[in-house]
């Protein structure tokens, strides 16, 4: 006998703004502890905040500046609903990550700990992001959008851009906190590689 399914409802404007507050919130926090660690990440957050170590400016503006090349990309690709959101998000984090530390701390927080926390944390917030059809922009678009134009997986691509970005790392850094970072970018894709599933979870 077959039963009819119900088609799921979409998410309503104020659920989406729950995600988005939720998931840049969580990857802000993330971020605070990351920098108070002296850790670095993946993609444009990791680039940005390699940039920020490097030249003292702050966090949030290098994040929101570095992004701001990839919009086209995702216009072109998956339109201007999905920029909308995407710009919103990245906005959200540029001004979160520099507004927490005014009221968060944190101190004797071992770096390894410190590290898995972070990539908890991160991916819970990108999975919210995603599950309401946001981004937080960048090299994800970029990836995407080669993929689609050269039939070069997305995958690799920001594989071979965080593999730079950790190389660089090696001479800026100190070894035990590149490391300690390389731990924490391995949860943060672990969450999402386990969690992301369409096959298996409807995101509306």
């Amino acid at each position: 006998m077959q039963t009819d399914v119900q088609k799921p409802e979409k998410h309503t404007w104020f659920e989406d703004l729950q995600g988005y507050l939720f998931g840049t919130s969580m990857c802000a926090f993330a971020l605070v502890m990351l920098r108070s660690l002296g850790l670095i990440t993946g993609q444009m957050a990791g680039l940005a905040v390699l940039i920020s170590y490097v030249t003292d400016l702050p966090f949030g503006w290098v994040f929101f500046a570095v992004n701001l090349p990839f919009y086209w990309f995702g216009y072109k690709r998956m339109g201007k609903v999905f920029v909308g959101k995407t710009f919103v998000n990245v906005a959200l984090i540029s001004v979160l990550s520099e507004w927490f530390p005014s009221m968060v701390s944190f101190e004797g927080v071992t770096p390894w700990f410190g590290a898995v926390m972070v990539g908890f944390m991160t991916g819970a917030g990108l999975m919210a992001i995603f599950r309401h059809g946001g981004s937080l922009g960048g090299l994800g678009i970029l990836a995407l959008y080669l993929q689609d134009a050269t039939g070069f997986k997305a995958g690799y691509v920001q594989l071979a851009f965080d593999a730079c970005l950790f190389a660089i790392a090696f001479f800026v850094m100190p070894l035990p906190l590149v490391l300690y970072s390389l731990l924490g970018a391995v949860v943060v894709n672990l969450v999402i590689a386990i969690n992301h599933r369409r096959d298996r979870y409807i995101a509306m």
